[in-house]
């Protein structure tokens, strides 16, 4: 349902007056946006079905456009594709939604990876046993035809997106339509798992990574240097070249990043505690700068990284309790919105809230937007906001029981939110950011 700005205010009122009478009389609404009275809410068990008592409409969205940029967040992403272990694919932002593993297919081992095609308007996704699965303008050459002695750990294109690279965590290395083949790891010649393999960029060789540091180079590949034993406890993720493929940079899960030959070191990117770890590096079309990437989708630009970088596709992990509430709440999409619902059947903002919380960690959150705000659990500064916490509208950021909207965090100023009819991906600036409150909040799990 839509509104216009003078029904909206209405409705805000309405439900601030509804807060008051509550106040009076001593009764707790269920509602995703009403004014709740309680200072220090009681944590409840989930409900069936939440009485709708207070919430008249689903949030309405102003006029206001979306922030091209963020005044709170600055590190985005406009677009980027999250793929979970089944094969699940999420389209952010302007990301094509382009599907992710047939329900037919009959999956049998997790998916590992995923990889966008160079022109951005498609993605491969890779299973442990080989199988690929290609979507959106990716074309499929085919699975490891015998299977393999240790389970597959990447897929990476040619550069003209006619052909991929397979690599498993022994270093073997699988060809499909016009990647050419340049060698693979002997039994032995690594200590550790291989967890990339990076063309170079004439696509006439190519460099392994292992998550010890270790780089091994095939084809007209160089060697510039390689972290190994140099490094100890650093669990390296990813790798670059330079566009001359005179250097390269590594990327380790805590954000911290290594420069060799010609790739100039910009810094890295700190992933804070309990927070999700780095998945990519994404270079400037220079040798100056850098995106580090979460899992998530946040993207830190470093050196002369400017604006946003080109869409990454990433494997999203549920490494934190945030991550398990993403998860939960991502497989809640499309479902409608109910006023007062707790699921399953459908769900008002809050609801979703409270019901990702407690089905993915166990955790108890109060059930109404504005006692989520005050007491949900430990507020978050916006550039510290990560997987899963909440964030929340309110018509005054002065008092806490002006909210009247909540949505989970995902990365990348993304959210999902039960607003409208459904619930839906969406932009954290959906609004415009006029009336975000001052802060997120992290349950307390």
């Amino acid at each position: 349902m839509h509104l216009s700005r003078l029904e909206r205010a209405r409705a805000k009122a309405a439900q601030c007056a509804l807060g008051s009478a509550l106040l009076v009389t001593g009764v707790s609404g269920m509602t995703g946006g009403a004014a709740f009275a309680a200072a220090s809410p009681a944590r409840a068990a989930p409900l069936a079905q939440a009485a709708p008592l207070a919430q008249a409409v689903s949030p309405a969205r102003p006029a206001s456009p979306v922030q091209a940029a963020s005044p709170h967040l600055r590190q985005v992403l406009d677009r980027y594709w999250l793929a979970d272990a089944a094969g699940t694919v999420w389209a952010f932002g302007g990301a094509g939604d382009f599907g992710g593993v047939p329900g037919s297919s009959g999956l049998s081992s997790p998916v590992v990876a995923i990889s966008a095609t160079p022109s951005g308007k498609g993605y491969w996704l890779v299973a442990s046993d080989g199988t690929v699965f290609a979507e959106g303008d990716a074309r499929s050459y085919g699975p490891v035809a015998a299977g393999v002695n240790k389970p597959v750990a990447g897929i990476a294109p040619s550069p003209d997106g006619l052909g991929y690279w397979l690599v498993s965590a022994d270093g073997s290395v699988y060809t499909f339509g016009d990647a050419h083949y340049f060698g693979s790891l002997t039994t032995g010649s690594s200590g550790q798992p291989i967890v990339r393999l990076v063309p170079t960029p004439d696509g006439a060789g190519y460099w392994l990574l292992d998550d010890g540091g270790g780089v091994f180079n095939f084809g007209d590949a160089r060697l510039f240097g390689s972290e190994g034993a140099s490094s100890p406890g650093r669990l390296f993720v990813d790798m670059a070249p330079t566009p001359d493929g005179l250097g390269y940079w590594l990327l380790s899960a805590d954000g911290r990043v290594s420069g060799f030959g010609d790739a100039t070191y910009a810094g890295g990117a700190p992933v804070p505690a309990g927070g999700d770890p780095a998945q990519r590096i994404v270079p400037v079309p220079g040798r100056d700068g850098y995106w580090v990437v979460d899992q998530n989708g946040t993207a830190t630009p470093l050196g002369g990284a400017q604006g946003r970088p080109p869409a990454p596709a990433l494997l999203l992990s549920p490494d934190t309790p945030g991550d398990r509430a993403v998860l939960f709440a991502l497989s809640q999409v499309g479902k409608p919105y109910v006023w007062g619902g707790t699921g399953p059947g459908g769900y008002d903002c809050s609801g979703l809230a409270y019901r990702s919380w407690y089905e993915a960690t166990g955790t108890y959150i109060p059930r109404i937007a504005d006692a989520q705000y005050h007491g949900a659990g430990t507020p978050v500064p916006w550039q510290g906001l990560q997987a899963g916490d909440l964030v929340f509208w309110g018509s005054s950021r002065a008092r806490w029981q002006s909210v009247y909207h909540t949505a989970i965090y995902v990365g990348g100023a993304q959210i999902i939110e039960a607003a409208e009819k459904t619930v839906h991906l969406n932009t954290l600036y959906q609004w415009g950011g006029q009336e975000l409150m001052d802060h997120g909040v992290r349950p307390t799990w």
